[in-house]
């Protein structure tokens, strides 16, 4: 039996003028788990999921949706998929409770309207016109009508872009509750903490390919430390500073560049950072700034990319 909600082999997607928004990406996503789909703006993230969910046609390549395929499958497929878009735009003169029962009269199976208003904590604003809603409550309500036909596979493209923390942990929670119910969940995110808590295997995109995928766990230990301390030196000592020395010292498995500064992997900690410190005072450099931190998802991708998943 297939273990793939999710499968696409070679898929490019070309528009016109030439430009290659996603170049021969292939990506498994199994039944049951939550993957989360990385990469900067531009990398190709949204318009893969749009194809995925049959809004836009592949270039090439072949894509197989729970087994099926959009050109031959659609009505079924719609079923069985819940679609939440990086912006939705719902009426907003209908009610909370009447958009709800808008979008269930478009499936022929789907859950109870008033038991997803209490699952997505929406109770007391069932009678609200949409417009009153805050921003935290309206991406609420879009990921509810998503589920609103109870469906196998959900897909959430940067479901929490610009919801204050509140929101975006009831966000969480909704998403948390459907996977454990043996649920697909396939979202795009820039968030890492978003990443590391939801999701249990992610792929990292960039122009339209993928350059990792595994775990969080995995690829933060791809780095080769768990543990980064990252290091501002004073300007006049910027110039001395040896990357090649540094990245010799004991502990340390990586130097990177960050933004006016370096950063260390390291591993472990308490030994990395006693070398690092004495190495800077026998040099002679003096620091401007000093912190220690655990290494994330975004290490990963600029360690793979050289750039930040926002740029």
């Amino acid at each position: 039996m297939n273990d793939l909600a999710v499968s696409c082999r070679g898929l490019v997607k070309r528009y016109e003028g030439g430009v290659v928004a996603v170049d021969g990406l292939d990506l498994d996503v199994r039944k049951g788990e939550c993957f989360g789909l990385l990469g900067p703006n531009g990398a190709g993230k949204t318009t893969t999921v749009e194809v995925l969910e049959g809004l836009l046609d592949a270039s090439g390549g072949d894509v197989e949706i729970l087994g099926m395929r959009w050109p031959t499958d659609e009505r079924a497929l719609r079923e069985r998929v819940g679609v939440s878009l990086q912006q939705t735009h719902l009426p907003d003169r209908l009610t909370v409770g009447e958009i709800l029962d808008l979008f269930r009269s478009f499936f022929r199976h789907g859950v109870d309207t008033r038991e997803l208003l209490h699952t997505i904590s929406l109770d007391e604003k069932e009678s609200t016109w949409c417009e009153k809603l805050s921003g935290g409550q309206k991406q609420r309500l879009a990921v509810a009508c998503a589920l609103v036909s109870d469906p196998e596979l959900l897909f959430l493209d940067e479901p929490t872009t610009g919801l204050d923390p509140q929101s975006r942990l009831q966000l969480w929670d909704v998403i948390e509750s459907f996977k454990r119910r043996g649920r697909t969940v396939l979202l795009t995110t820039h968030y890492m903490d978003e990443a590391e808590r939801l999701c249990d295997r992610v792929g990292v995109i960039d122009r339209g390919r993928a350059i990792a995928l595994g775990t969080p766990r995995e690829l933060i230990a791809s780095l080769g430390g768990q543990e980064v301390i990252e290091l501002v030196l004073e300007p006049e000592s910027r110039p001395a500073f040896d990357e090649r020395a540094a990245s010799a010292l004991p502990g340390v498995k990586a130097v990177r560049h960050v933004a006016n500064g370096t950063a260390l992997a390291a591993d472990p900690l308490h030994i990395a950072l006693p070398a690092v410190l004495d190495h800077l005072r026998g040099a002679g450099l003096r620091i401007e700034r000093l912190a220690t931190r655990h290494a994330t998802l975004e290490d990963v991708f600029v360690s793979l990319t050289g750039r930040g998943l926002r740029d």
